[in-house]
């Protein structure tokens, strides 16, 4: 159901609504339009501007989402191909979606980072790779809708009235420290601005998920404690996750983490469990999370499911190991017949199962690849790139995987994590997924690019046998 029609080329409704006078720095920009919806029967299309969502400025998605969860909006539309501002006033059908969809999540521009954080990943990255990836952003907005970790120091008074307002929760909060000094030394001047803040929507109820960067001799030891010990009397930070510092070859001021000293890991994880025991007695969750770094590098088994809480920092790296290790089990239980059919099928056809990891899991994935009937083999990339202790999947560049590979890659069905590229399919050192995997097919390997979870895993590898062994494809359906 649509409301009233955008005219573009009604001289009465530019006469009305006047021009633009800076239509591309204003509005959220469509970049799509579902057939048939309310915003195509109105006659928006790709390219236009909606400036103003019932009278507000449209410069971001909360904004729309707020404005628009109602059965009628008005909006104002910027049409680029004359330069007209017209009223356009959309309605729906309960639950419909309104059929737009914009570039991006913010469209006035991406708040950025004010800190001098010590730690920063981005202030370690190799000179002359792509522009974007050293964007520091530190944009709240992002925070509710993506899930991004800020550190909130950037936030003026009204920004924190409008997360209260519109009650924007859970936000995700780099915390690190609650020490003053050790704030101020760890971030910048800037750092107290963050506490004020977070204190401010602890009190007005908003759900946080709160971050440690984890760095020896800085805010670990006794300053650990006093940050376990704030978080613990806060009940609103439903979850705290600690992750150790890392830290790449283009700086001077790390050379040693957590993954260098077992000892140092496990006194941290010695050091964070009667928090979350007491967690647990008083309010049925952990609560303190660790990140699975801290397990591998002290060499003892990662905690059941049950305390992780339902993973909510599963995206921090905080509890994938154990996902991955229960998921295996599941499937190899379950999906028994299918896995013994694909070994034997890449036996009967001599070839032979690779799959790519990060150092940091590649043990881990063998419990799947290499502990099953699919005898395959999981190759683990070691990061020059980058350096440092820099050891996980997503931060594989194609220049190391090219050059640890090998030449002949004859009798190879090559698995690429899909994790190591981006939305537009680039690797971090610039490689297109097209352009990678060409290479490879040309070295002699079969190559998909997929999810390595066990489950995406194994559908993956039968659609790639069922194309190599069409005869095969009743089979494999018989035994899903």
């Amino acid at each position: 159901m649509s409301g009233t029609p955008l005219k573009p080329n009604d001289p009465a409704a530019r006469a009305d609504y006047g021009r633009s006078s800076d239509p591309d720095a204003a509005g959220a920009l469509v970049t799509f339009v579902r057939p048939d919806s309310p915003a195509f029967d109105a006659g928006i299309e790709c390219g236009m501007r909606v400036l103003t969502v019932n009278g507000r400025p449209l410069t971001d998605m909360i904004e729309w989402l707020w404005q628009g969860s109602e059965e009628v909006v008005e909006l104002e539309v910027f049409d680029p191909r004359d330069n007209s501002v017209c009223p356009c006033n959309l309605e729906r059908l309960p639950d419909e979606d309104w059929g737009l969809e914009f570039d991006g999540a913010v469209f006035d521009g991406m708040r950025t980072c004010v800190n001098a954080c010590t730690f920063c990943f981005m202030r370690m990255l190799p000179p002359h790779m792509r522009g974007t990836l050293y964007i520091r952003d530190d944009d709240y907005r992002l925070s509710f809708l993506q899930g991004n970790f800020v550190t909130l120091t950037n936030m003026s008074e009204s920004d924190v009235s409008r997360v209260i307002d519109y009650h924007l929760s859970p936000m995700n909060v780099s915390l690190h420290a609650v020490s003053p000094d050790v704030r101020r030394s760890l971030m910048g001047k800037n750092a107290q601005r963050g506490m004020e803040v977070v204190e401010q929507l602890i009190e007005a109820g908003i759900e946080i998920h709160a971050q440690i960067v984890l760095i020896p001799g800085v805010n670990d030891g006794k300053e650990l404690d006093r940050t376990l010990a704030w978080c613990a009397e806060r009940p609103a930070i439903s979850s705290l996750g600690i992750v150790p510092l890392g830290y790449t070859r283009f700086q001077k001021r790390f050379s040693a983490s957590f993954s260098d000293d077992p000892a140092a890991a496990r006194a941290v994880i010695h050091q964070v469990e009667p928090y979350q025991r007491e967690a647990r007695r008083t309010r049925g969750r952990t609560v303190f999370q660790l990140a699975d770094e801290f397990y591998l590098d002290a060499g003892v088994p990662v905690p059941a499911a049950e305390t992780y809480d339902g993973y909510p920092q599963y995206y921090d790296g905080i509890g994938m190991i154990r996902s991955y290790l229960d998921e295996s089990f599941e499937v190899k239980a379950k999906q028994a017949m299918r896995i013994e059919a694909a070994g034997r099928l890449l036996g009967s056809l001599g070839i032979k199962l690779t799959v790519v990891s990060g150092c940091a899991a590649a043990q881990t994935i063998r419990c799947f690849v290499s502990d099953s009937p699919l005898r395959g083999s999981v190759l683990a990339i070691e990061n020059h790139y980058f350096g440092g202790n820099v050891d996980v999947t997503g931060l594989i560049c194609a220049e190391d995987l090219l050059a640890q590979l090998g030449s002949d890659l004859s009798g190879i069905m090559l698995f690429v994590p899909d994790v190591m590229f981006n939305a537009d399919g680039l690797t971090l050192d610039g490689y297109h997924q097209e352009q990678l995997k060409a290479e490879l097919v040309r070295r002699g390997a079969r190559v998909r690019i997929a999810s390595t979870m066990p489950l995406d895993l194994l559908g993956a590898l039968e659609e790639e046998l069922t194309a190599l062994a069409p005869g095969t494809e009743q089979q494999r359906t018989a035994n899903v």
